[in-house]
């Protein structure tokens, strides 16, 4: 199961057209949603075995949707953007009455007793929730892999990983099972995936997305965001979770922070190109397709400068961050539930255990002083060119990559992905190209908080000029 990223061949079917024009058809009576459910679902039930994209598939409950939908245009009834359109939701949120495991066999009988704020705003814009995708245990590493569902395979080579942790929702999207997705992102889960499989992912503005349950921890770090094939796509969905909950104390009361305002081009942008952010290696092949794309955006703003900020010992900060979170998680957790847990993550949190309250809180202040770095950084320029990962999707069962452009990397380390989530700001990976084995390779586009308009405004500048949602994996 490869791709050469030839453009499918024959008419065009539902189960590729974008979202946003499925929307627009749907309005218009061109398409019913009962179709458009039926083709996502017979296009699940060909390939999700070869996948395991999805964990759980709500088939009869979206075809009585979609005929509600349908209705609901017949009678003239208000109809919110996503009316009728298919989308599936990262298995850690919440969808009142439905089991919501998180990856973990501890989770087996726990029923959601209410919508999380993104399920709340999909049934308000009138999408169809179709399914939930897959993620690693308690969304701990960049690839999809637990010990309730198994691993979850690549599109463009199912010998390799989708990457994750919302790696089940960029499989589903990459391979046509639906339009949109919505991931989760504390370290580059949603860019991660994305790059790996060759779609967008955006991780909107911290706060922007309100979120609900708290996420133990994580939660100056972790972003709700949008996932699709099309950067538009992605915009679309980004427009209908986005928002307030009182649930979420650190969700803004007015997200829009200007990102509703028409932009009169690309062409006055001043974009700084960072190849190897916090000294991330990256592989050559991959480098060069970056490059490559970049030469491409420098045609569409002011100027390209190579401008990298100065982020001290960000790996060092990750790994105590993030690791203290996953100890307080589980490494007190008693041996029964630990042997029904994903074995390296019980090693992860016991390691970090024993992490000291000083070097924690240097943590802390260390994340501070980057953010303000990044802050000074983005006075001067209005966005931020970086490759998203440093190599392309590599094998199946791995946690890590054993290495990158011939040097050893430490967890999650080997993406420029994780100082946006401290900072907050809004980060975008779209397909730069792919290498010659025809594995995605993606391109990450920073900006200033607040500001996801820019960045959603020159990832679609850039598609313009280089699509790819004609190309498919061969499946």
């Amino acid at each position: 199961m490869t791709s050469n990223g030839a453009p499918q061949s024959g008419a065009e079917e539902l189960w590729q057209i974008p979202a946003t024009r499925l929307a627009a058809m749907i309005r218009t009576h061109e398409v019913s949603p009962v179709e458009v459910v039926e083709a996502v679902l017979e296009r699940i039930n060909q390939f999700n075995g070869a996948l395991n994209a999805y964990v759980d598939v709500h088939g009869q409950r979206a075809l009585a949707q979609a005929k509600a939908a349908e209705s609901a245009i017949g009678a003239g009834e208000p109809l919110g953007p996503l009316h009728g359109v298919p989308v599936s939701i990262k298995d850690n949120l919440w969808h009142q009455g439905d089991v919501a495991t998180s990856g973990s066999r501890l989770m087996t009988d726990f029923v959601a007793p209410a919508d999380s704020p993104t399920v709340l705003r999909l049934r308000v814009a009138g999408a169809i929730v179709v399914g939930r995708t897959s993620m690693p245990e308690f969304a701990w590493r960049g690839t999809t892999d637990n010990p309730l569902h198994g691993e979850c395979s690549n599109p463009w080579n199912v010998s390799t990983t989708a990457g994750g942790s919302s790696g089940g929702a960029a499989a589903a999207v990459a391979a046509g099972m639906g339009p949109l997705s919505v991931g989760s992102d504390g370290a580059g889960s949603i860019r991660i995936p994305a790059s790996f499989c060759g779609i967008v992912g955006l991780k909107p503005t911290f706060g922007h997305v309100a979120q609900y349950p708290a996420l133990g921890g994580s939660e100056l770090v972790a972003h709700v965001g949008p996932m699709a094939r099309t950067v538009d796509d992605c915009g679309l969905l980004y427009r209908a979770i986005r928002g307030y909950d009182p649930r979420d104390p650190l969700s803004t009361l007015d997200p829009s922070g200007g990102d509703d305002a028409v932009l009169s081009g690309t062409s006055g942008l001043r974009v700084a190109w960072a190849p190897k952010l916090a000294d991330t290696p990256v592989e050559r092949e991959v480098m060069e397709i970056v490059t490559r794309a970049v030469h491409v955006i420098s045609t569409l703003v002011l100027t390209v400068e190579d401008a990298t900020p100065r982020l001290d010992s960000m790996a060092e900060l990750l790994d105590i961050l993030y690791g203290v979170v996953q100890a307080g998680g589980h490494a007190s957790r008693p041996a029964e539930q630990k042997a029904l847990m994903d074995q390296e993550l019980v090693a992860y949190a016991e390691a970090h255990q024993r992490t000291s309250a000083v070097d924690y809180v240097g943590a802390v202040r260390l994340r501070q002083q980057n953010v303000a770095t990044l802050n000074d950084f983005f006075t001067d320029y209005d966005l931020l060119l970086t490759p998203t990962v440093g190599l392309p999707a590599f094998e199946l069962g791995a946690v890590n990559p054993s290495t990158v452009a011939g040097r050893q990397v430490g967890h999650l380390a080997w993406a420029p992905c994780y100082p946006f989530n401290f900072s907050g700001q809004p980060a975008i990976s779209v397909p730069a190209g792919q290498t010659a084995d025809g594995l995605p390779v993606g391109l990450q586009i920073v900006g200033r908080r607040h500001e996801d308009a820019t960045v959603l405004a020159l990832a679609s500048a850039f598609e313009r000029i280089q699509p790819w949602a004609h190309l498919w994996p061969t499946l």
